[in-house]
């Protein structure tokens, strides 16, 4: 779990997990934890405080057993960023969720991104999608490793520049917790190789959010992986300057006569 020493922007974005969701007090939490307004892009479920009641009313009347837990949990200006772990009737159906919230001047939530995966279990490197450190650490180093992020992402996500990630990835350390992807530099060029002689290579076309505190940093991305398009969280943590650990959440793009709302980004 992260650490307990919350700020009044992380209470009211974890609210709405906890108390609105798990706990299925869903008014209470709103008028609780919300501003004037609440944008919503999760593309099931409509603006406002009705949208959200009304999706979320149905979804804890199916999943009477609800176990979430906030794994990972930070801020950066008026965001926040949570990675949540949910087990829905005693494990019938497994979740990860990364989640953005944009809040007010009384730091209640007034915008939310995610994208929500099925947990997968242990993957290719033995870790599972929510294993490993929690703690933000290293405050003084939020910019620095922000830019670092911001350099993989403009130079090999984006820029497409794979032989520069020696860069910005620890070649000592690089902790991989995608299910498909293994330990270290040569599982992160195994997993882009085998993409792409599957006639599936994945392009990000665009980081839309980049959020930090200290050792973590957060990106919300449209990524192409053959002919799908993808939103994509990628959680990096950096020691000493480099990426040295990743976590991720893929979800496909509707298409927009399936929206509810104004869309992923």
């Amino acid at each position: 779990m992260a650490a307990s020493t919350d700020t009044r922007k992380l209470e009211h974005a974890k609210g709405l997990y906890l108390d609105g969701i798990r706990d299925g007090n869903i008014w209470e939490a709103l008028n609780a934890h919300t501003g004037a307004r609440y944008t919503q892009h999760s593309t099931g479920v409509e603006d406002g405080q009705e949208g959200f009641a009304a999706f979320f009313g149905p979804f804890i009347e199916r999943n009477k057993l609800r176990d979430i837990q906030i794994v990972r949990a930070f801020e950066d200006g008026t965001h926040v960023f949570l990675q949540a772990y949910q087990s829905l009737n005693n494990g019938e159906s497994q979740w990860v969720t990364g989640d953005i919230f944009d809040t007010d001047d009384n730091d209640r939530v007034i915008e939310h991104w995610d994208v929500i995966q099925a947990y997968a279990g242990e993957g290719k490197s033995g870790r599972t999608m929510v294993d490993g450190p929690t703690e933000v650490e290293d405050l003084d180093q939020t910019n620095a490793n922000k830019e670092v992020v911001q350099g993989f992402c403009d130079v090999c996500l984006v820029g497409g520049d794979h032989d520069r990630v020696a860069e910005y990835i620890s070649s000592e350390q690089y902790d991989q917790h995608s299910p498909d992807v293994a330990d270290g530099l040569d599982g992160f060029a195994a997993y882009a190789a085998g993409l792409t002689q599957a006639g599936q290579s994945m392009r990000y076309w665009k980081v839309h959010k980049l959020i930090g505190q200290g050792n973590f940093v957060a990106t919300m991305s449209h990524v192409q992986v053959g002919e799908s398009h993808y939103c994509v969280v990628d959680l990096f943590r950096l020691k000493a300057g480099k990426i040295v650990e990743h976590w991720d959440v893929q979800e496909k793009i509707l298409a927009p006569e399936d929206w509810k709302n104004q869309g992923k980004f």
